[in-house]
């Protein structure tokens, strides 16, 4: 979600008499505004798309409710995970003590049973924060739940027996399910936790929304009339059996009428296309923490392979493992009555490969695409408030915040030399602003006369953060070799990298490790100078994506071709006037690459020979220490194509600088861009869902 108060104070339309409020009791705003915590909500950019959909949904007046990861510290090159304490100091949240949730967490028996009694109770906690539309009094409500002991009680019986860790144990257990998000799963105990953490937040909102449903004294039948649920991917799918067991067990619907209530109400979204990515669960485990919820799953599953038998093992919810696990998109399709993928070719390479024998049983009309979208109000004019007023002086005023098409108005002045100079201007001012960032939090000086460089987002091999560092590393190299005179014919660039990486990612922590050391050394070479820095900015959030995104000349958007959905940062990125260098998406011929590397002889890329021999030298750290990175493209079978794409990267880049060196030319390419973004804002995303997925219209705030 970011920061909250900019935000509001931008849709409410009183930054002004703030700034001057503030100003008269000796105060800048820009001050104030930095004492906020980002909340930390959701993870990378799927929580942001969650969190650009309530701005939309407020905006444009949809009545809806959202539902709801660590601090990263960069210590001698490493990642280093430590709490991160938004929830301190948030004064945003309303704590609502009335709206409390008993959920039970655990079946000690373990035992297959109609109903569900006999489990550890831990109790929900709502706690609500405003979502302000823009330039409406709409204020939909996003509401977090906080986990607590049932009884709330401390066991002073067995603290004066000597059992101290015992009398606090409920406690401790219960609050331990909303403390951090997304805990290390390479443990067994990590996976239980998320489990639970996922049951527990679909518990608490499904009986929020089945409480407010039963207040309307409306019948059943007209539950999916009245509420529409989106699974933003199959981290809520437990959802679709929470719903199907409310309906059954504690309302008495027959199963068929309350099955077809359910698939009426759920939506699913996906937004991978790998199918390593898609979330799967132990039966084992299962059977252990929601047992009733297995047999529900069970009988779902028996239901639906009834209807079509000639494809049981390719669509069964339950695949046959060791041990058996349970298919969390299967049951997301199954169980709703639209799939959407969020880019075109992302919608067509999921019917073709994933998903393909579901569009065999329920044909193509169940499976739709709606692209994604960001919201304008925070990614241009709050991030970047000088670009927005010079283009609402061009556009007729800000209604492109509301009507992002407007911006193919630009288009008309990319001749005009005064505008130009303005746009660039401001760019210049923006990375004035990030040099000054890197100053404060890195310790090294860059020059933002530089190509700004940048690739912030989750560390994983897929979105080939390694690619981008071997890039650099050849780069430097290069460099390294000219003689003096050669080098003043060098576009100087500063490479900025930013992202986290989850706690049990070893090879992604290493990606950070090897950056890290590579900017140690580059950054302090006198024969480079100014040509070439190297920047890893720890504990990327929202607050500082705000001031990255205005600041780019170039961001990359490399992922292995047929690994991304549709990749919301770039849009961030364009939209501020930054130009992309991204993988030509859609090539059907990543796997016979793969097969190729795997069984073949691969011949290693000359250029990326002489990288890895550089680190192998110990020129950048001990060598051991990117060994298994190495390895992973020369005797693992390069499953992200790195060796494949390096050459073409390379010559890439050099494309890049070449046109870089044209300032005049890389302005108008800078504001054609930005004018051919209006089709991906998030309030035309959110009005393809209303009409195509909820069917639901607005009804703006009376009065």
């Amino acid at each position: 979600m970011g920061r909250t108060l900019d935000n509001a104070i931008l849709n409410t339309g009183v930054k002004d008499i703030a700034k001057e409020g503030l100003g008269e009791l000796g105060f800048r705003i820009e001050d104030v505004l930095e004492q906020e915590h980002d909340a930390a909500l959701g993870n990378g950019g799927l929580g942001r798309l969650a969190a650009c959909f309530l701005d939309s949904l407020a905006t444009l007046n949809y009545p809806a409710w959202g539902y709801g990861i660590f601090k990263q510290e960069i210590v001698n090159g490493y990642q280093v995970e430590v709490p991160d304490y938004w929830l301190s100091f948030n004064p945003w949240e309303f704590p609502r003590f009335d709206i409390t949730v008993d959920i039970i967490q655990s079946d000690e028996s373990g035992k297959q049973v109609t109903s569900w009694e006999g489990g550890e109770i831990v109790q929900a906690v709502a706690y609500d924060v405003p979502i302000p539309g823009y330039d409406t009094p709409t204020t939909n409500n996003l509401r977090l739940w906080s986990s607590k002991a049932a009884s709330g009680e401390f066991d002073f019986q067995k603290f004066n027996s000597g059992e101290y860790e015992s009398a606090v144990g409920d406690e401790q257990r219960a609050e331990t399910i909303s403390a951090v998000l997304y805990p290390n799963d390479n443990l067994d105990r990590g996976k239980e936790l998320r489990l639970k953490q996922q049951y527990f937040w679909v518990a608490a909102s499904l009986h929020d929304i089945v409480r407010r449903f039963k207040k309307s004294k409306r019948p059943w039948k007209e539950f999916s009339d009245q509420v529409a649920i989106q699974l933003n991917d199959t981290h809520p799918a437990l959802a679709i059996v929470e719903l199907q067991r409310i309906f059954v067990d504690m309302e008495g619907l027959e199963w068929d009428e309350a099955w077809e209530i359910v698939t009426q109400t759920f939506g699913y979204t996906n937004h991978t296309v790998l199918p390593e990515a898609l979330e799967k669960w132990s039966v084992p485990l299962f059977q252990n923490l929601l047992p009733r919820h297995l047999q529900i799953i069970y009988d779902i599953n028996l239901f639906f392979l009834q209807s079509d038998r000639d494809m049981l093992a390719s669509v069964s919810i339950i695949e046959e493992s060791t041990p058996k696990s349970v298919r969390m998109a299967y049951l997301a399709i199954i169980g709703s009555h639209k799939v959407n993928g969020v880019a075109e070719l992302h919608s067509e390479l999921i019917q073709a490969t994933i998903f393909r024998d579901f569009v065999k049983v329920f044909g193509p009309d169940k499976f739709i695409n709606i692209t994604n979208g960001i919201t304008p109000r925070r990614w241009l004019h709050q991030a970047n408030p000088k670009l927005s007023e010079l283009i609402a002086s061009k556009v007729g005023g800000v209604g492109f915040l509301k009507d992002l098409t407007l911006l193919s108005k630009l288009e008309g002045y990319i001749d005009d030399k005064d505008f130009k100079k303005q746009w660039m201007e401001i760019k210049f001012a923006n990375k004035d602003r990030l040099a000054k960032h890197i100053k404060s939090a890195n310790k090294v000086t860059v020059n933002p006369n530089s190509l700004f460089d940048i690739q912030v987002k989750r560390m994983h091999e897929y979105k080939r953060q390694q690619l981008n560092i071997f890039g650099v590393i050849h780069r430097y190299l290069t460099i390294k070799a000219m003689t003096p005179e050669e080098r003043k014919e060098v576009v100087p660039r500063v490479s900025i990298f930013g992202g986290k990486a989850a706690p049990g990612y070893w090879m992604a922590k290493t990606i950070i490790h090897l950056i890290n050391c590579v900017g140690s050394v580059v950054n302090k070479d006198e024969d480079i100078g100014d040509l070439l820095k190297v920047i890893f900015l720890e504990d990327y959030n929202v607050s500082k994506a705000e001031i990255i995104c205005p600041a780019s000349d170039i961001s990359e958007h490399i992922s292995t071709a047929g690994t991304e959905a549709s990749g919301t940062g770039n849009m961030k990125f364009v939209l501020n006037g930054g130009l992309i260098i991204g993988t030509c998406d859609g090539a059907n011929h990543v796997e016979d690459l793969r097969h190729n590397n795997f069984f073949g002889k691969q011949e290693l890329d000359p250029d990326l020979r002489r990288v890895f021999d550089e680190i192998e030298k110990g020129t950048f750290g001990p060598p051991d220490h990117f060994t298994a990175l190495i390895n992973s493209v020369t005797m693992h079978g390069d499953y992200y194509i790195v060796n494949d794409d390096f050459h073409s990267y390379i010559k890439t880049h050099a494309l890049v600088d070449e046109a870089y060196k044209n300032q005049d030319e890389w302005a108008e390419k800078s504001i054609m861009s930005v004018a051919r973004m209006g089709f991906f804002s998030s309030d035309r995303c959110i009005q393809e869902y209303a009409e195509t997925v909820w069917n639901i219209e607005p009804s703006p705030f009376e009065s």
